[in-house]
């Protein structure tokens, strides 16, 4: 029985410390609203390329701003999430949040991707991609949402 149970702990232990994805991307970022998303890449995906999710959760006190899930997304990204920010881009008074990848072959190119954040709903506002590696995401897709006068 001991050999057995070794046997099978030898087997599983491989896998749970590739589930533990140390290096991949997640956040949790407080909105002003009280409300809280969290962004991470996806599962046992490359860092390089594949999803991530955005969750939306209600306001709630700390230690439990992720028990009240309401909205979600999950988008394809090209490369490794960078950073996320919170941003005013329409100039409504109410922020978008906005998701950051940097590619991870030659050039370093960057994209972003804003999402618009209600009371209990998320939307796909708007994205900017190809970027230079030195350019300012937030303003390529402030740029990107102005209305022609």
């Amino acid at each position: 029985m001991n050999k057995l149970f070794a046997a099978v702990l030898l087997l599983i232990t491989p896998l749970a410390l590739h589930a533990s994805d140390a290096g991949r991307f997640i956040t949790k970022v407080k909105l002003p609203s009280g409300q809280t998303v969290v962004v991470a890449e996806g599962d046992f995906e490359a860092r390089s390329t594949g999803s991530f999710s955005l969750r939306l959760y209600d306001a709630a006190s700390p230690g439990d701003e992720t028990t009240f899930f309401s909205a979600g997304q999950i988008r394809a990204r090209d490369g490794s999430i960078e950073k996320v920010v919170v941003v005013d881009l329409v100039g409504d008074q109410d922020p978008e949040v906005i998701v950051i990848v940097r590619s991870v072959g030659t050039g370093g190119y960057l994209s972003a991707q804003a999402f618009t954040i209600g009371k209990q709903t998320m939307a796909f506002h708007s994205m900017v991609e190809g970027l230079p590696a030195t350019a300012d995401p937030i303003k390529a897709l402030g740029a990107a949402n102005r209305v022609p006068k």
